[in-house]
């Protein structure tokens, strides 16, 4: 507001709306990083599940063998 100095009603409307829609796009993303997080663990865990399992067989680690 400091560059618009003799500011305006319209101009702090103009201002406030702008933030209002920036806030509710960092809320939407927010909320779908939330929504998406726990598939994405899920399938983080999976492959380190299968990775281990997989040279668990292939060197015989977990079995004495070290």
């Amino acid at each position: 507001m400091v560059l618009c100095y003799p500011s305006t009603p319209k101009k702090l409307a103009m201002t406030v709306g702008c933030f209002v829609a920036g806030a509710g796009l960092f809320a939407v993303g927010m909320h779908l990083s939330y929504v998406y997080i726990a598939p994405q663990q899920a399938r983080i865990k999976a492959r380190n599940d299968f990775v281990k399992e997989r040279l668990r067989k292939k060197y015989g680690y977990g079995q004495g063998k070290q």
